[in-house]
């Protein structure tokens, strides 16, 4: 059985039945899609807790060709490209906008899925189209931006295409007027910035923050930052004045999961070698010999936690698989 801990970046000891790496998305139309498969990029949003009974396609193919249009630039990215390269390398080309997602840990193709964000800005924003192979027809398909249904860590991808559309491309319109979005943090303080400049701020910053999964094995931010409605973010700023919201639309605002995990004084906590990060509480990491019971009680106390000081639910954003396939945490425990 082929091992998986070198291709999750939390890197708990696992199997599968069987692995192919894709680098043609023609090859895709050999595999069998009536047994259990599952699609794989960098594995940095995904932790393996047991060995998987099915197929792990890992999704290798590289490549960019940019197309000039009178307004922006199109890039037609593989699949199979490391997110943060891609990045540097529209800056080296001259062509900006992507530096606030500057060391998002894994590749293009898994990007969409997510709908990757941050500091301001979300990768919908460059979403021209999403091309994949449709199992159901068994052909390439391509879909519009619109057809997507991007939102907060979300897309269609998540739920009517879940584990019907493998991405294998994606296409990127950055404009050619470049305008840096500083909204967030430590990037206010910059001063009419090059793209250079917001760039080195955003990696400076994550840095600071967020362990390389190479050194310290990890998943980056495991839990999304709650939605919720303005007047329960209202009642929870009355008591805690210092809680970070932002405006999502007119009826919810987003608070900030790692300060509500701080702030609930489980920075640095541990369970066996499955701890909350001491340098930024949204993390957990494994230690080293931490295992997949280890984790699930930790993702269960924190959400216990949560919602019996704050009243909010967190929900996770890494993908937690087991031998039959992607499964869901949440705590049995909750406030009403």
């Amino acid at each position: 059985m082929p091992a998986l801990q070198s291709h999750h970046t939390f890197a708990l000891d696992t199997h599968c039945d069987k692995m192919m790496i894709i680098t043609d998305p023609s090859e895709l139309k050999q595999v069998d899609f009536t047994q259990p498969f599952c699609v794989l990029g960098e594995g940095s949003n995904t932790i393996f807790t047991a060995s998987y009974h099915g197929t792990v396609l890992i999704i290798a193919n590289k490549g960019m060709r940019v197309e000039e249009r009178e307004q922006a630039w199109l890039l037609h990215c593989e699949a199979g490209e490391n997110w943060h390269d891609l990045v540097q390398k529209t800056l080296v080309l001259n062509m900006p906008g992507l530096e606030n997602l500057a060391l998002i840990p894994g590749n293009v193709g898994a990007a969409p899925v997510q709908n990757i964000g941050a500091y301001g800005v979300e990768l919908a924003q460059f979403v021209e189209y999403v091309e994949g192979f449709n199992l159901i027809t068994g052909k390439t398909q391509k879909l519009s931006s619109e057809q997507c249904e991007f939102g907060y860590r979300d897309s269609v991808f998540k739920h009517q295409l879940k584990g019907q559309f493998i991405i294998t491309r994606v296409g990127l319109s950055l404009p050619k007027l470049w305008q840096p979005n500083l909204s967030y943090g430590p990037l206010q303080q910059l001063d009419k910035p090059t793209p250079q400049q917001v760039f080195d701020a955003v990696v400076a910053v994550r840095q600071s923050k967020l362990p390389d999964p190479a050194v310290l094995a990890n998943c980056g931010s495991f839990f999304k930052n709650p939605i919720l409605p303005r007047d329960q973010v209202e009642q929870l700023l009355a008591l805690y004045p210092t809680m970070p919201s932002y405006d999502v639309d007119a009826e919810n605002k987003k608070v900030a999961a790692g300060w509500l995990i701080e702030r609930a004084g489980l920075k640095g906590f541990a369970i066996g070698d499955i701890a909350v990060h001491d340098k930024q509480a949204l993390v957990l990491v494994n230690r080293g010999q931490g295992t997949a019971q280890q984790l699930l009680a930790m993702v269960e106390h924190i959400q216990h936690t949560i919602s019996d000081k704050f009243g909010v639910y967190l929900e996770h954003e890494v993908r937690l698989m087991d031998e039959q396939g992607e499964f869901h945490v949440r705590s049995h425990h909750e406030s009403a």
